[in-house]
């Protein structure tokens, strides 16, 4: 699977976000790190159009 960093400026806003609301909620580093490689992943599959995905 590819890991690596969407060229996306949405995404990136996006991805940001997340990464600092993983921060603020204290979650331990090696789970930040998982949690950003997942959504990496989904960035690459969904080509960066994350915004319209649902549960």
């Amino acid at each position: 699977m590819d890991t690596s960093m969407p060229n996306d400026p949405q995404f990136n806003e996006y991805y940001r976000k997340h990464l600092q609301y993983l921060k603020l909620a204290g979650l331990q580093p090696k789970t930040i790190e998982a949690y950003s490689r997942a959504i990496r992943r989904i960035g690459n599959y969904f080509d960066c159009r994350v915004e319209n995905l649902t549960t």
